[in-house]
C-alpha cells in the first residue's frame, strides 16, 4: 500500500516538475515556439499546450499564436522570474549609484521593481534604516538585516509580480511619508514614465505622492519605449538614473525636456 501511495505522488508531481522546467526554459530564452518545447522536452504538442495553459494561468508566461513568451509588451508586464534575470549588471550599477543617496537614519520606500530590489543588498552598512516596500522578495531579504525597521505594505497579492497592490496597498502607502523613493518602470519616453498595468500604476503614483525625494532607476533597455498607462512626467522625479550603456542621443532628450539625469558607472 505504501509503495502505491509513493508511486501516485511521484506521478502527480511529474507534470509540475516539467512545467517548472518549461517555465525556466521560456524565461531563459524570452520567447519560444510550441515546437521548440516539444523537441526540448520530448512530449506531445497537446501536453505542451496543456502545460502552457497552466503556466499562463499562474501568470508565468504569455501565450500567443504558435508560441509563448516571458518578455514584456506595451500591454503585458513580464513575470518577476524573467525580470530578475535581465539586465542584472545594469541594475547592480544603478543600485550602487543610488546607495550614495542614502544616509543612516533615513526612511526609504522601494517599489516592486527588480531595479529597486538590487539596492537591498547594499543596505547592511548604512543602517539604521526604515524601509517600506510592497515587494515580497525585498521583504524576505529585509527581514534578515539588523537595524532595519521594515514596513511591509500589504494588499492584493499578484503572483506575476510577487508583490502586493490594489487600493489596500495604495492606502497603506499614502499613510506614510518617506525621505526617499526608489522605483522603476517598464518603459520611458523622452518625457514620461510608463507601465503596462493600471493596478501597478495606482500604487506607484501613491508612492510618488508619499516621498520627499523621488528617484527613478532605469536601465538603457527601457528607454525610447512606451506602455499602455502613463505613470508620470519625468520631471516629477528628482533624479532619473540611467546606466552608462545608455547612448548620449537617448540621454539628451530626457535632459532637454527638463529631467535631471545621472549616469551610473558599470
Amino acid at each position: 500500500m505504501t509503495s502505491d501511495v509513493d508511486g501516485d505522488t511521484t506521478e502527480l508531481s511529474r507534470p509540475a516538475r516539467r512545467q517548472a522546467e518549461i517555465a525556466a526554459y521560456v524565461v531563459k530564452h524570452g520567447s519560444v515556439s510550441a515546437n521548440d518545447l516539444v523537441e526540448a522536452f520530448g512530449v506531445s504538442v497537446m501536453t505542451v499546450h496543456r502545460d502552457l495553459d497552466e503556466l499562463e494561468r499562474q501568470g508565468v508566461v504569455r501565450k500567443y499564436r504558435g508560441g509563448v513568451s516571458a518578455q514584456p509588451t506595451s500591454v503585458f508586464e513580464s513575470n518577476v522570474a524573467y525580470r530578475l534575470n535581465t539586465a542584472t549588471a545594469e541594475k547592480a550599477a544603478l543600485a550602487r549609484h543610488a546607495r550614495a543617496m542614502i544616509e543612516p537614519g533615513m526612511s526609504v520606500m522601494l517599489d516592486d521593481s527588480t531595479s529597486a530590489l538590487a539596492l537591498v543588498d547594499l543596505f547592511e552598512d548604512i543602517t539604521p534604516l526604515t524601509v517600506a516596500t510592497n515587494f515580497l522578495p525585498a521583504i524576505s531579504k529585509l527581514t534578515e538585516l539588523r537595524d532595519v525597521t521594515l514596513l511591509a505594505l500589504g494588499g492584493l497579492y499578484s503572483a506575476t509580480h510577487d508583490s502586493f497592490g490594489g487600493m489596500p496597498c495604495a492606502e497603506a502607502v499614502e499613510a506614510l511619508h518617506t525621505d526617499l523613493l526608489f522605483c522603476s518602470v517598464s518603459a520611458v519616453s523622452a518625457t514620461h514614465a510608463f507601465h503596462q498595468e493600471e493596478e501597478i500604476v495606482l500604487v506607484k503614483r501613491a508612492m510618488l505622492r508619499s516621498a520627499k525625494t523621488k528617484v527613478l532607476l532605469v536601465d538603457h533597455g527601457k528607454l525610447q519605449r512606451t506602455a499602455l498607462h502613463r505613470l508620470a512626467p519625468l520631471t516629477d522625479f528628482d533624479v532619473v538614473v540611467v546606466d552608462e550603456k545608455t547612448p548620449d542621443d537617448l540621454i539628451k532628450p530626457l535632459r532637454d525636456n527638463g529631467a535631471t539625469v545621472e549616469v551610473a558607472k558599470l
